[in-house]
């Protein structure tokens, strides 16, 4: 069994949120294997009938829960919100706490669900990181594959593709359709698949609404779904100012490698090293390491991207609490030479206290002009990731 960076507080309750299959469940049995727990599976249609019709069941069923039980589970609390007002009671009134998982904050948000004002704590999952999978981990499989749980598990690639197709589908089926969060299905599936194509790149909301045929605000409203399931993860532009970062367009990337590949059809290609394709990918897969490791660490990092009006670029700022801001270029190559660096060592230049790394799959460490290129794994623990 893999064992799970996060490690939610059990001082209080707490919301854990995560997409589809990333195993919230799964973390949950083990998180409260020594404890007694009353469970409630909302993803089990007579549990959610059940709950959805007669909310005050809920409190009911916790008055008659047996003696020594101190937590309560609402697996998938967004299909009935109101439940939200019942737990929110009980932590006032009581010493139980809650344990309330989600695949989706959008249908909480607007419904003006109750959010416990702070009294359940925030925690995320996420597909597997390199770290958890150890001995497991095999870069080029995490590239083509992604590293859902479920795909990790799978030996076969027939298998795999079958089930990356399935996920992409049941996404779009019970994740935006089923829950009521868009009015019109076939703009949306199109959006996916133009979103999945410009994964990785500064998102262009004009251009991609001409391609899907729809108008720019609906393309901004589509991209705050994918955020809101917890699909995508967006990196703003650096500036120093605030405001000058909410006006320009951000980077978009898929929270999953293989199931962005799905969502263009293609789930799983073979990857080349040394290709453009493999080069994106394993761009995309550092950039989700570092946001997974961040959140689990809880470190409150900063992350943005940067480009100058050239066209030269940072893949990654991150802004360190109590640490120099890290510019960090990610390369694919098995080998960094001076050329790989020459933006780091020029950026560096207006970034007079910063450090500057180069992560790539170069196995050796090197010092070039005052950049730090390191093996991807040693780069993110000298990051602080």
């Amino acid at each position: 069994m893999v064992h799970r960076a996060l490690s939610p507080l059990r001082a209080s309750s707490f919301f854990l949120f995560g997409a589809r299959g990333t195993g919230k469940t799964t973390f949950l049995k083990s998180f409260f294997a020594r404890e007694k727990v009353l469970w409630f599976d909302l993803l089990d249609p007579a549990t959610e009938d059940r709950l959805a019709r007669d909310p005050s069941a809920l409190a009911h069923e916790i008055a008659a829960a047996p003696k020594g039980v101190k937590w309560i589970v609402i697996d998938e609390v967004q299909k009935v919100p109101k439940l939200l007002d019942l737990a929110h009671r009980h932590i006032e009134s009581s010493r139980l706490k809650f344990a309330l998982t989600g695949s989706s904050a959008r249908r909480l948000k607007r419904g003006g669900a109750n959010l416990l004002a702070g009294r359940a704590w925030l925690n995320h999952l996420y597909p597997l990181t390199h770290a958890e999978l150890g001995g497991r981990f095999d870069l080029d499989e995490a590239l083509r594959w992604g590293t859902l749980p479920r795909v990790t598990q799978l030996k076969a690639a027939a298998e795999k593709r079958e089930f990356l197709r399935a996920y992409a589908l049941a996404y779009l089926k019970e994740e935006v359709w089923g829950e009521h969060l868009i009015r019109r299905l076939d703009p949306f599936r199109k959006f996916l698949e133009v979103a999945a194509e410009a994964n990785g790149r500064i998102v262009n909301y004009t251009g991609i609404g001409q391609d899907v045929g729809v108008d720019t605000k609906t393309v901004q409203s589509y991209f705050e779904i994918l955020e809101d399931t917890l699909l995508a993860v967006t990196l703003p532009p650096y500036s120093r100012s605030l405001r000058r970062r909410q006006r320009k367009n951000p980077k978009f990337y898929f929270f999953d490698t293989g199931v962005a590949s799905a969502l263009v059809g293609r789930p799983g290609p073979p990857l080349a090293p040394g290709t453009e394709a493999y080069g994106r990918a394993f761009e995309h897969f550092l950039i989700l390491e570092a946001w997974r490791q961040n959140d689990y660490r809880r470190r409150d990092f900063r992350f943005s991207y940067l480009r100058t009006k050239d066209d030269a670029e940072i893949d990654l700022v991150i802004e360190r609490p109590g640490a120099p801001t890290a510019l960090v270029e990610i390369k694919s190559t098995a080998e960094v030479r001076e050329r790989d660096v020459r933006a780091l060592r020029r950026f560096k230049e207006d970034f007079k206290s910063a450090e500057a790394f180069c992560l790539s799959r170069d196995p050796h460490r090197k010092k070039i002009g005052g950049v730090m290129a390191l093996p991807w794994k040693d780069g993110l623990r000298e990051l602080g990731l």
